[in-house]
């Protein structure tokens, strides 16, 4: 085996413990909107993420400065005054923030497992993104476009009608917005470090989560209490591990490939609701799903 396959398969490996996680998350905020408000339950869990990286950092730091010859890290971002490092920071938070606020509103009208799959269509996106960088895109990407159109429908609007029901149109505009991140976190992740990316990232999107926190939500300390260990969940492993697992894994990765292992997370998700939250889909819905499923496996092999 090549090198160079070792790395992908290494990298691949990465996200899919990524998806993994992420699968695992939309139960607990599911749970965690129980408690508290979704603004507040985005602030919280992007601080706590925040929180998991900062000793990580420290220890680097720390380790760099003892080196009697510190090598400059490849694409570190550090060498230009951190310029490229905050600026990929804040654009991937606000990203970030931005479709999290959107799905976790979302979840709270719709079940996990439809809105995994809703928030899977980045998958279709982020391909199309390339419109916009004057790339031809190939016939077969908008059949992809065609056939998740038809699943959207069965999965999101009762049979006869033609209205996007409003908790999977928010996960829908969510989707959008996780292609941007997903496409913002492919430019970023070569230039900047990881880690330190990740941690701003966060504080940008823990920031966004409270501005909209103070002006629609009065959570009160008893209720986030107990909401701890979906915090917990949310904060340290989907955020503060799962994101960071991404932006590593997605380093020298082709993002499509990246972003069809991710979307592995539908998948996992919706067994999670139907074993933690007793959530099930119709017979309808689960052709939705099919149809959605198959349009993500095409746009990555074409």
């Amino acid at each position: 085996m090549t090198k160079e396959k070792k790395f992908q398969l290494r990298q691949s490996a990465i996200l899919l413990l990524t998806a993994l996680i992420w699968g695992g998350a939309f139960v607990a905020q599911s749970i965690g909107m129980e408690y508290i408000g979704p603004f507040t339950l985005v602030g919280i869990r992007f601080l706590l993420g925040a929180a998991v990286l900062l000793p990580v950092i420290l220890l680097q730091s720390r380790f760099r400065h003892r080196e009697k010859a510190p090598e400059k890290h490849e694409g570190d971002g550090l060498a230009t005054g951190g310029k490229t490092l905050i600026t990929g920071g804040i654009l991937c938070g606000l990203a970030l923030g931005t479709a999290s606020t959107l799905q976790q509103v979302g979840i709270g009208y719709t079940t996990v497992g439809k809105a995994a799959f809703l928030t899977a269509m980045y998958i279709v996106i982020v391909p199309l993104f390339a419109l916009f960088g004057g790339k031809r895109v190939k016939p077969v990407i908008w059949l992809c476009v065609a056939i998740a159109c038809a699943g959207i429908y069965f999965l999101s609007m009762p049979k006869g009608s033609i209205r996007l029901m409003a908790g999977d149109a928010l996960c829908l505009s969510c989707a959008f917005v996780f292609a941007i991140q997903i496409t913002l976190v492919d430019h970023y992740a070569n230039l900047a470090d990881g880690i330190r990316l990740a941690f701003l990232q966060f504080l940008t999107a823990s920031a966004l989560g409270f501005v909209l926190m103070l002006i629609f939500e009065h959570p009160v300390p008893d209720e986030i209490l107990r909401a701890a260990w979906p915090l917990l969940y949310l904060g340290v492993l989907s955020t503060g591990t799962a994101y960071t697992l991404q932006i590593i894994g997605q380093r020298g990765l082709n993002p499509t490939i990246a972003s069809l292992i991710m979307s592995l997370e539908s998948t996992i998700s919706t067994i999670a609701g139907y074993v933690f939250l007793h959530q099930t889909l119709t017979p309808r819905e689960l052709a939705g799903c099919v149809l959605m499923a198959v349009s993500i496996v095409l746009a990555q092999l074409a």
